[in-house]
């Protein structure tokens, strides 16, 4: 019997813009069909920085353009919109690669909400860097004029940051385990889900937030009881002392090491710790649980012991 593995895609798997993502999708189709080719059941998770900026960038302009007509569209909404789009060309490029080789799935995108803390304290301190980097005077004038949040982000230029609040429950939970049951590919979480909190009555307010999708990827685990999270980055291993003469590469992490290595700061913040943090977190929410944090290309190989940093209890 396969392993039901929860994969988190990282922005290097989609791609910048729309030309960018259809030739990665079809690279990162391969990586996880040799999963599902494995016979494990499949449940896909995904960024989406660079597509909710521009979303959002696009839809700001329109506003500008014409008021009267355009009104300003929610943070909530720009991130359904960036999983309907994403999501679209990944399962195509999913059901289009498992039937070159001839495996019987079906694959379907989840519109996805995630329910957060509307307390919770993320809302005061946005951290998250969303849409297309900026020189400083771009940032200078979308703090005047928008009023946005901004950061410089690892000498690459300015971004926009919003707020990162903690995932607490996937609302679509029941039908994406549906779906997995009925031997779906399922893609759903998209850009950490669509952060909505709980008001009056059964109502689902949408928060002007993004939820890391590590972090999101991580909730969604737990509640479909996966057996392996699979956080996919740029490097094939998590490294301490990165960039430095002495940098090592982990073959394995447990809690006590990992939290070690959180307390001195081996991690970047907004980059390889929340990586860290949630594969941690996975790994000790139940017996024989773990995670693997690795490059896409290397996640069959991943999965059976052969590289990656693995992450357990």
């Amino acid at each position: 019997m396969g392993k039901r593995i929860v994969v988190a895609l990282g922005g290097n798997a989609l791609g910048k813009n729309l030309p960018e993502q259809m030739v990665a999708v079809k690279r990162t189709a391969k990586a996880i069909v040799d999963l599902i080719e494995e016979g494990d059941d499949v449940v896909i998770a995904h960024g989406n920085g660079p597509q909710v900026g521009m979303i959002q960038e696009a839809m700001t302009q329109l506003t500008r353009f014409d008021p009267e007509r355009y009104i300003p569209c929610p943070l909530s909404v720009c991130v359904a919109m960036s999983q309907g789009y994403i999501g679209y060309d990944l399962q195509n490029a999913l059901r289009e690669e498992m039937l070159d080789r001839g495996i019987a799935r079906g694959a379907a995108t989840v519109l996805t909400q995630v329910e957060v803390d509307p307390a919770d304290p993320a809302f005061a301190d946005p951290t998250k860097p969303i849409g297309a980097f900026m020189t400083r005077e771009e940032a200078d004038r979308m703090v005047r004029e928008r009023d946005y949040a901004v950061t410089e982000d690892s000498g690459r230029g300015w971004r926009r940051v919003v707020a990162s609040p903690q995932p607490k429950s996937i609302v679509e939970i029941d039908t994406i385990r549906s779906l997995v049951s009925t031997n779906h590919v399922v893609i759903a979480c998209g850009g950490g889900g669509i952060p909505v909190y709980r008001t009056e009555g059964n109502h689902l307010k949408g928060a002007a937030a993004v939820i890391d999708k590590d972090f999101a990827a991580e909730c969604l685990a737990e509640q479909l009881d996966a057996d392996v999270l699979v956080i996919l980055t740029a490097v094939e291993k998590v490294a301490v002392h990165f960039g430095k003469p002495d940098q090592q590469w982990l073959d394995e992490l447990t809690p006590a090491t990992a939290q070690r290595y959180i307390d001195e700061g081996e991690f970047a913040p907004g980059s390889m710790l929340p990586k860290v943090q949630a594969a941690l977190r996975f790994a000790q929410s139940g017996a024989g649980r773990q995670a693997l944090i690795t490059q896409l290309e290397l996640a069959s190989d991943g999965i059976a012991g052969r590289t990656g940093t693995r992450v357990h209890a």
